[in-house]
């Protein structure tokens, strides 16, 4: 036999056994009689993803049709077989009870060659348990007390810009001003920078947060195989992180780092809680604390820009809500001899609804994501989650489920009223995850959101206006929730 033959037979077996690898794989589901969608290769359940459905429609498409089936369903993300939970307890049980098999997100990390996605949230196991207890004492209601005049202070300068613009033009695009404002308070907060992006739209601050959410290293399918085989991608030296995203967080921290080391500077935020854990010998590189602040960054003002957007954009269309936040607004502070303090802000029972209810008709996660260690039998032998298997909680489904939220796409703080919240499921509210590992800036977050409301709704009015879009559509590429293109809004000075 020559050598040429030789070579195509090889071919032929590498590729019959590829093509039989894959079809098992693919088939996984179905041998063991688990209702779900058929797969396609190599994209999975995600063949719609991103250019047709965001990843919400397509979780939330599979729990509308399978709900009652059983526990849960069966998904492949990619071409790894996965499940979509759809039993409160269970979910329940995974989240809380039996949380120490599900610690793990599962999401690919390389702290070696991609050190940016070595932080909190993509952390698993001992490493994330100790930086999660190491960081804690970050978000403390104490800690967000000491914070609040700084925010309060950007607050400010968003309320002078805003005045600036309203004179200009009366018709506002929110999503762009109010993440100028987040990044402006991150970067203050996490970082002890003065970012300017309110004044400056082009900051540099500014354009890399946008950047890390929307630049991309590699190509679907590339990102495809990273997230399906996240160990042997660590093994082939993988990256995820864009270089210039790398690149600016490294640099930031190194440069301000060593400012701080040289003139002695200390300040009470995120940056100088990393510097005391490095120097009481928990050894934190400077590429461990970039990590840190990556995630404290990307995590809070996209997420808290977002809200706020959400929030007006329906009070605009409900102005009976609108008008009773207000109120709430300015009673709680003549309360307090006039003054906007942190227990004014704690007091707002009504505007606590209200970003409930946001939250709950647009949770920017729509989907948890867990990872089993072991094999987790449930009542039911057939359903049993393997080990290995990611697992999906599809909050925005949960949320918009007609049983739990009668009519879930009208806009109710009321849902959020003691007597209906106990009439729920605990696990019917998921923006910020639940567990050991829910969202560690949950305090951070509702903080610098309710600033940025009542300093906007104690001295505007907001109204829907032609190019108001509604209803609101989303950006289909994006990982979290966020509306396509702006939120244009009439605004009326108070």
């Amino acid at each position: 036999m020559g050598f040429f033959a030789c070579v195509f037979y090889l071919l032929i077996a590498v590729v019959s056994l590829g093509y039989y690898y894959f079809k098992q794989r693919l088939s996984y589901w179905k041998r063991r009689g688990i209702p779900h969608d058929e797969p396609n290769f190599p994209a999975g359940n995600l063949k719609e993803h991103p250019k047709l459905k965001h990843m919400r429609d397509i979780t939330s498409e599979n729990y509308h049709k399978y709900k009652g089936t059983g526990p849960f369903g069966g998904f492949f993300f990619f071409l790894s077989p996965a499940v979509i939970l759809y039993d409160l307890d269970l979910i329940r049980d995974v989240l809380i009870k039996d949380f120490n098999n599900f610690t793990d997100r599962g999401m690919f990390h390389n702290e070696k060659d991609d050190p940016l996605t070595a932080n909190l949230l993509g952390l698993d196991g001992a490493k994330w348990r100790q930086l999660r207890n190491k960081l804690s004492p970050t978000f403390t209601s104490g800690r967000m007390k000491f914070m609040f005049p700084t925010v309060v202070s950007v607050g400010e300068k968003l309320l002078q810009k805003f005045d600036q613009m309203a004179q200009e033009d009366s018709i506002i695009e929110m999503k762009d001003i109010l993440a100028r404002f987040t990044v402006d308070v991150i970067g203050t907060c996490a970082f002890g920078i003065d970012c300017n992006s309110l004044n400056d739209p082009n900051a540099e601050f500014r354009r890399m947060g946008a950047n890390a959410s929307t630049l991309k290293r590699h190509s679907k399918m590339v990102n495809g195989f990273i997230f399906s085989f996240p160990k042997l991608a660590r093994q082939l030296r993988m990256r995820q992180i864009h270089d210039d995203i790398h690149e600016f967080f490294i640099r930031v921290v190194r440069e301000t780092v060593e400012y701080r080391k040289k003139n002695s500077v200390e300040r009470n935020d995120f940056l100088n809680l990393l510097i005391e854990l490095k120097n009481d010998g928990a050894g934190l590189s400077i590429e461990e604390m970039a990590a840190q602040t990556f995630m404290f960054f990307l995590a809070g003002f996209e997420t808290s820009s977002t809200t706020i957007g959400f929030t007006l954009f329906e009070l605009a269309l409900n102005q009976d809500i609108q008008n009773k936040l207000r109120d709430e607004i300015n009673t709680c502070i003549e309360k307090n001899n006039g003054v906007f303090s942190y227990d004014a802000m704690i007091s707002m029972t009504y505007m606590e609804k209200v970003v409930k209810e946001t939250l709950r008709k647009y949770p920017l996660v729509t989907n948890l994501v867990r990872r089993a260690i072991e094999d987790y039998p449930t009542s039911n032998p057939k359903y049993t989650i393997p080990k290995g298997t990611m697992v999906f909680i599809p909050a925005d489904a949960i949320h918009h489920d007609p049983e739990i939220y009668p009519d879930p796409d009208r806009y109710d703080p009321e849902r959020f009223d003691a007597d209906e919240i106990q009439s729920r499921h605990p696990l019917t509210w998921l923006p910020f995850g639940d567990g050991p590992r829910h969202c560690i800036g949950l305090r951070f977050g509702k903080m610098q959101t309710y600033i940025g409301l009542v300093t906007l709704l104690r001295n505007y009015r907001f109204h829907y206006c032609d190019k108001t879009p509604n209803p609101l559509t989303f950006n289909k590429k994006h990982t979290l929730l966020c509306s396509e293109g702006g939120i244009y809004l009439r605004v009326e000075r108070l």
